[in-house]
């Protein structure tokens, strides 16, 4: 029997020495480090974990994927850019994780992402496994031939390491449906087959799913409410703090205003805009989705209920919840500091990793209720697994249908994550349920299958 002291050091091993396999990769090295350290409890206590080789299996990726995509602007000129795709486990599924394009992609963040993306997926029980891809390529500012020309050129090399039975792409930050559309008709154009379930995040006239856009953001709203409620409260007359303007941080502040919460803030590269009567939904989709363009416009045609703060931190308005729904690490500790000193009850992550290790133990001492992205953000992949199921069938759910499966699984994985974190001596701690709910149908599946 192994004790928890000795599972502490074979892990504390571990992450030296993946630390020490991939160097220059510290996104990755943070979400190794944020899964394993939770795990020693549960390694204690299934023996069958401890079996060598199986998380040391668990945290190398069954395969990377890197390739070249050349393509050319509208000018003409030649630029070359770097594609990724990480199939990290397929125990319980095909691999299943979006596409990137920004320019901070590299291995690392890829790597970093695939790896949430194992855990993420297993608390859907949806039986889909973990993956991740994109480039380094950055599609804003670029006309919809240029976009569509590298759309093109990523899928001539990705098509062949795809499939609906092996490797299922959706989109991420700068792949929206515009990228899917044209990934999905270069696909089809080279393979010769109409394959709806290969990519999801498509346009709901040729075989998305209604509430496929919608869904990452609602389904962080479905966890914060859980959370609330396991404190006694709901989301009716709460003020909220949304970071991001792009597809999640839209939605997460459609489902708030739904649920009787006020979102008074959004934000983009440029700064961030503070709404006193609540964000007006359909000005910022007209300014983000339509027009493309940047949160200050927002301030300058809503009027004197908002302004625009160049820079600086939204973390500094003051809230009841705050749902960080941008990139990853954009609340450290300082910012969580300024939250719990103006009250947060909740913290729900929307986007992968958005808060740093120093931030979620000071929000987690301060008694402050906090999700984790591989549980919070869960909605946009459950629903994407429920496209692939409505591709499968050759069928079409109703909107209604789908959110209320969005409701249940969302439900599912508060309560997976709250009584596992009971189980295991840490009671509230949604970060330590989130991981060893998601290990232990991983490690089952693995263990069940051999040593591939």
């Amino acid at each position: 029997m192994t004790t928890r002291s000795e599972s502490r050091t074979a892990l504390d091993h571990l992450l030296s020495e993946i630390e020490h396999r991939n160097p220059a990769q510290p996104e990755f090295h943070q979400a190794a480090h944020e899964v394993l350290e939770t795990l020693a409890p549960v390694i204690a206590a299934r023996p069958e974990y401890a079996e060598p080789g199986l998380v040391e299996r668990l945290v190398e990726p069954e395969r990377q994927v890197i390739f070249r995509v050349p393509w050319q602007d509208d000018q003409g000129r030649v630029h070359v850019n770097r594609g990724f795709r990480v199939e990290f486990n397929s125990a319980l599924g095909p691999y299943k994780g979006g596409l990137r394009f920004h320019p901070s992609v590299n291995l690392g963040v890829i790597k970093f992402l695939g790896f949430e993306q194992i855990f993420k997926n297993a608390l859907t029980g949806l039986g889909i496994g973990g993956g991740k891809g994109g480039s380094d390529f950055d599609p804003h500012g670029r006309s919809d031939a240029e976009v569509m020309r590298f759309c093109q050129s990523f899928m001539t090399e990705l098509y062949r390491h795809i499939g609906e039975h092996t490797d299922v792409p959706a989109g991420d930050i700068g792949v929206g449906g515009r990228e899917i559309g044209y990934l999905f008709g270069q696909y089809r154009r080279i393979t010769n087959r109409w394959e709806a379930g290969v990519l999801t995040g498509k346009g709901a006239g040729w075989g998305g799913s209604l509430i496929r856009p919608e869904a990452t953001g609602y389904g962080n709203v479905l966890f914060a409410a859980a959370m609330m409620r396991e404190r006694g409260e709901d989301l009716e007359g709460q003020t909220a703090v949304v970071s991001g303007s792009g597809n999640v941080a839209i939605y997460t502040i459609e489902k708030l205003a739904a649920l009787g919460a006020n979102a008074v803030t959004c934000s983009d590269s440029s700064g961030y805009v503070v709404d006193e009567k609540g964000i007006d939904l359909d000005l910022l989709k007209q300014i983000k989705e339509v027009e493309r363009g940047r949160v200050d416009v927002y301030a300058e045609r809503r009027g004197s209920s908002a302004r625009f703060v160049p820079g600086g931190s939204v973390w500094d308005v003051p809230a009841d919840l705050v749902l960080p729904s941008a990139t990853q690490n954009e609340l450290d500790e300082n910012a969580a500091a300024t939250l719990i000193r103006n009250g947060v009850k909740a913290v729900s992550e929307g986007a992968n990793m958005p808060t740093t290790p120093e931030a979620v133990h000071l929000l987690q001492q301060a008694g402050v209720a906090f999700g984790p992205g591989k549980a919070a953000n869960a909605g946009g992949v459950a629903v994407s697994a429920l496209e692939m199921a409505q591709n499968h069938a050759r069928t079409s759910w109703t909107a209604a249908r789908v959110e209320e499966e969005l409701t249940h699984i969302m439900n599912d994985i508060h309560t997976t994550c709250h009584e596992t974190a009971e189980r295991y001596d840490a009671p509230g701690d949604y970060v330590t349920g989130a991981n060893i709910a998601g290990f232990e149908r991983v490690a089952d599946a693995m263990l069940a299958q051999g040593v591939i």
